[in-house]
């Protein structure tokens, strides 16, 4: 694929015109990395993004254990690197050729460059990253900071909502002292002389009655407690997200402290 065409399926280039594309196909430097290559380590000052040509990509940062964690795979025509590309901070994951790949690459000051000779496709590209901004922001929010309670609501059936309701009330002392209340007037209305008893002693029906409200209380307590139970598992799948996401923002503040004390030490003049 052309390198022309190659940027009008790149998301973040996509609102550009031919010609501003075509101006910065020439400010593009391409470069060729070797299966198992590293093009960056997290935690390196960054100051150029990379836009796939061929080959893959993989991005990934370690836990505190030193597991390695994908965040994603980068095929053809996809972008990554630009955060230090726009604000020049250090990487924040590495990323390494999965097979032979073709990268072009743009640095940041011939992005200024370019962004002098057509002013107006800054207006574009601040368009496209406050897109994907959005749309990370909207994607940490479903994914991290989920209220669990809302959630399983939104998902309830009407059956389901009547079976928690039924669940709810059964386990209250109103419904306790209702049942107590209607098994005492039944027998005081069946054992009363000189009234019709529709249900004499040994109180059969009653039984009955008894008997298949046990069995239907019980029904909808099971499938109260099953909701409950995936209630509980959603629970503690954003949990883990939410340790598993601060795990690695402390991972990447340790591994940042550490490159910069190892550049510090690198610059500091070593005493004879």
């Amino acid at each position: 694929m052309h390198t022309a065409e190659l940027l009008a399926t790149v998301p973040l280039f996509k609102l550009l015109g031919d010609d501003e594309r075509a101006d910065l196909e020439g400010v593009l430097d391409r470069r060729v990395f070797a299966r198992d290559e590293k093009v960056f380590s997290i935690g390196e000052p960054g100051d150029s993004l990379y836009i796939v040509g061929t080959g893959s990509v993989e991005l990934f940062v370690k836990d505190n254990t030193g597991a390695k964690i994908v965040l994603t795979v980068c095929e053809a025509g996809q972008v990554f690197g630009e955060l230090s590309l726009f604000d020049g901070g250090a990487r924040t994951a590495s990323a390494v050729c999965l097979d032979e790949a073709t990268l072009l690459v743009l640095d940041r000051e011939d992005l200024l460059k370019f962004l002098r000779r057509h002013p107006d496709a800054a207006l574009d590209l601040l368009t496209t990253m406050g897109q994907r901004m959005r749309s990370a922001d909207e994607m940490l929010r479903r994914r991290v900071s989920r209220n669990i309670n809302e959630e399983m609501q939104i998902r309830s059936t009407t059956i389901e909502k009547i079976a928690d309701a039924i669940a709810v009330f059964s386990g209250s002392i109103a419904f306790l002292f209702l049942n107590a209340l209607w098994f005492l007037s039944w027998i005081v209305w069946n054992t009363t002389p000189f009234v019709p008893h529709f249900d004499p002693y040994p109180f059969s029906f009653l039984t009955m009655v008894v008997s298949l409200e046990a069995i239907f209380l019980s029904i909808f307590v099971l499938v109260s407690q099953n909701r409950q139970a995936a209630k509980d598992r959603l629970r503690a799948d954003a949990e883990y997200e939410v340790n598993l996401k601060a795990e690695l923002e402390i991972t990447h503040l340790h591994e940042k402290v550490d490159y910069l004390t190892e550049e510090l030490l690198v610059r500091l003049p070593r005493k004879s």
